[in-house]
Order: C-alpha cells, then structure tokens, then sequence
C-alpha cells in the first residue's frame, strides 16, 4: 500500500462532554509521507448561545478569546471539512490525532453531524485515522529502549501526556494546550519515531485503515499488543482469532501466553463464558478495526524478552490457533451472540450512532442548505427534512447564523434550548454550580492569567443567566 499523505488534528472544547460540549479551536495541519509540511488551518469560533464552558477546560487552553469571536460554530465546522477535503483531493488521508479514539475524533465527529456536515470523512473514501496515543502503548511496551518514556512523577510509572511525551524529545511545549501547537507536538514526535524505528512507524501507517489491519492480522507471524493502563505496560502476544459477522469491525485475538491444548477443545458454553466476560487477564482479547489497536509484528521487535515464552513456542502456538478453524468458528458465533445493549440516549445529540443514517433525500437537502445563503429557501429547506433531528439541527443553525423574518415555531424551540441548557443543570452542565467552582479557584488561583481567565469565564457566565 503507498503511503499516505497525514492531516495531523486537535481539538480546544467548552469541556469534555462529547454531546453537550463544543469545539471552539481546531488546529489541523497537513504533511507528506516524509512528514513535511503541506498546509496548515487554524481556525475557532464563538460557542453556541446554548453552550456552557467549563471554567476548568478554559484555564487549560486559555480560549477565552473565543467568548467573541464573530465565526459561528457552523462555519468553523464547515470550513473544518472543505479545508479537509480539499486536501484530500490528491489521494486519500491518514488522519492523525492524539487520545482521538476517546475524543477529539468522536466531538468532530459530532459536531460535523449536529452541522449537517459528512461525519465519517476521517475514515471513508480511503482516507484513514491513526491515534497517536495508541502507538505509544506499543511503543512504551516493546520499544522503550529506543524510543525514551518519560516517567510519571519520577516513576515507576510513566507518562504519555502529550506535553511529557514531547518534552522528554526536547520540543518546546510553552504553547501547550493550543490546537496548532499540539499538532506541531504530533509531527515533532512521528518524526523522532521515523527516525529511530521506521518500520513501526511504517506499520502504524498501514494500519490506520481497515484493510491494513485485516492484513496484518491475517499475516504469518504472531503479533505483539502493547497497552497502558494505571501507567504501567503490558505485554500480549496474540494473534487473530475469530470475528463478529453481524458486526465485522469486532474482532477478537488470541493471548499465546495461555497453551492453546488448554483452550481450544473447550465447548461453545466455555468459550462463550470467555467472550462474555473479557478483562486483561484472559485468553480473548476483542477490539474494533476500525479504531487504532496498538499493535504490530512480532518481526518488529528487537528484544525477544517482553514475554515470558520464547517465541519459537509463541510462533508454534500462533501457527495452532491459525490452523484451527472449528475453533474460530466458536468464537466467531460467541462474539456474534453477544447482546450489546446501549442506553437510549436522552437528547438529540446523543443518538449519532443510533437514530440510522440520513436518507439520500435528506443528503440531497444537506448539500443544497450549505449553497444557500437565502434565509427564506433555508427555512424552507428545514421544514422538507424526513428525519426530524436534520430539522432540528437546521433550526439551530439558522437561528444562530442569521436575522430577519424567522418563523415563531422555530424561533421558540430555539428558545426553549437555550432556557432549558442555561436554566436547568444537566449533563451539558450548570451555570450556577460552574459560577461557585469559579468563586473556589479564584481563591485557589494566583496568577494573574488565570484570574484574568477565571474572571472573563464568570462575566461569559453571567450574561448567559440573564
């Protein structure tokens, strides 16, 4: 597979609420294979009217100069994608983000939605999406004696906070916290990466998208998962084992460190036991392809000690549990019969995943309401959707985006969200509650900036509960 061009992403949010919070800077800048600069974005905009900004996530990232930004939500995500896209132009992406799986890749991927915008651009049409963070679970796992991890707090513990990480590889992180500045973090670290082990590099490269996984995973070798949990690493050597039919980005892996003579003649009752009950210390291990799984060749590894088998006997195990097909064929069926139960969400924003895709009617409405800038054809456009949430959405963005004769229907759902997001507490936050933590960490807090931030937060606050 040619490599791929990479647009490098971050994200600066009113909080961490993947549904009720909101981006307000994003930074993206776009590189070659060999991680030279393309292009760069660097764009924010205000928060919507019905917003709340967490004091805590504004004395992180210092936005508060956002509160009065004259760029609308909407057009910062709108210009977000076309910059995107256009980049995507001369051959499919490799969207790079860091803790993106969990959410700067899940926020963006709402707020493109709640904009009536292509939500999945990151991972269709070719393009595909690699977190960073994930790479180094592998990396701090098996490659630590040439890629140096920083240690947490002098250790034993360690680090990979994105500020630590870079740190540690002498980049300056005195603008942290800023999206350009985290991307440049991003680059600055898959360069010291390329340079010190290229072929992990590579490999990660290749399985940002689904068909590099599959191919890896179907490979002869035994592979090496690396994971980070509570600051500490851990060590699998597994291979690929089974799959869910009616969901076929779930898969499952098989921990060689467990002798296969002891599991593989269990029934289908033991294994389904097994897929049912998961955890680290099991012989199933299940993940998603279509997410970053930090893992890689047992070919790429220069120490042969991370396990505590030789890996002959690792590759003989591997070679069984490949061979055996009645086997992965029970484990399949298990992972196939699981009932996964989601929680219906509560609010509009949260049913992304579980309220269906737009019809093609309502894509077509989608594409002719960005052309638009008549205020009269975008209501109407509104009113046509078939899917009641689109409706909504172009609500929300007409009534932020524009002035004039606005029908009194949409005027007053407009209204009853923003009463009910600023008036009520719930999980897009509190006004009141948020106004006594400020009055705490004005207390706490002596540096002249992040009173300056704190007291800004509060008048933002304030003017909202009017």
């Amino acid at each position: 597979m040619n490599t791929k061009n990479l647009v490098f992403y971050d994200t600066e949010t009113t909080g961490l609420h993947r549904d009720y919070d909101q981006i307000i800077q994003c930074g993206s800048i776009y590189t070659n294979k060999s991680l030279e600069i393309k292009g760069k974005q660097n764009i924010g905009s205000a928060p919507s009217p019905w917003i709340i900004p967490s004091p805590k996530a504004m004395l992180t990232h210092k936005k508060i100069n956002q509160f009065n930004s004259n760029i609308s939500h909407y057009q910062m995500m709108r210009d977000i994608q076309n910059q995107w896209k256009e980049w995507a132009m001369d051959s499919p992406l490799i969207f790079v983000s860091y803790n993106g799986a969990r959410f700067d890749e899940e926020i963006i991927r709402r707020q493109f939605w709640s904009n009536l915008l292509e939500p999945y651009i990151t991972n269709t049409n070719g393009n595909g999406r690699l977190d960073l963070m994930l790479m180094f679970h592998n990396i701090a796992a098996f490659f630590s004696d040439e890629i140096s991890i920083p240690l947490h707090e002098d250790g034993p513990s360690i680090s990979l906070t994105l500020g630590n990480l870079a740190s540690e590889h002498g980049i300056d992180i005195s603008d942290a916290h800023d999206a350009i500045s985290d991307c440049e973090f991003m680059i600055g670290l898959c360069k010291v990466i390329k340079d010190k082990i290229p072929d992990v590099f590579d490999s990660f490269i290749k399985i940002s998208t689904k068909d590099g996984i599959r191919d890896l995973l179907n490979s002869d070798d035994f592979l090496a998962l690396g994971e980070v949990h509570s600051r500490y690493t851990f060590h699998y050597p597994v291979v690929f084992c089974g799959f869910d039919n009616s969901r076929p980005n779930d898969i499952c892996l098989y921990d060689l460190s467990f002798d296969p003579d002891e599991i593989l003649d269990l029934d289908f009752t033991e294994i389904n036991k097994l897929i049912q009950s998961g955890g680290r210390d099991k012989p199933l291990k299940k993940y998603k392809i279509n997410k970053t799984i930090p893992i890689c060749s047992s070919q790429l590894l220069t120490k042969k000690d991370h396990f505590d088998i030789d890996h002959k006997e690792l590759q003989r195990r591997a070679e069984i549990v490949r061979s055996d097909k009645n086997f992965q064929e029970k484990v399949s069926q298990a992972m196939e019969d699981r009932i996964m139960n989601f929680p219906e969400p509560d609010y509009m924003e949260g049913t992304i995943y579980s309220g269906g895709f737009p019809s093609y009617r309502d894509k077509d409405l989608m594409q002719e309401f960005h052309l638009c800038d008549d205020l009269k054809q975008l209501i109407k456009i509104s009113r046509n959707f078939e899917d009641e949430r689109f409706r909504i959405f172009a609500e929300r963005i007409i009534c932020t985006n524009h002035q004039g004769d606005i029908p009194d229907d949409i005027l007053k759902r407009n209204e009853d969200l923003i009463y009910e997001r600023t008036k009520t507490d719930g999980g897009w936050g509190s006004i009141d509650k948020y106004l006594l933590q400020i009055d705490e960490l004005l207390d706490e807090y002596k540096d002249p900036e992040d009173i300056e931030i704190l007291n800004t937060t509060k008048e933002k606050l304030l003017s909202m509960k009017k």
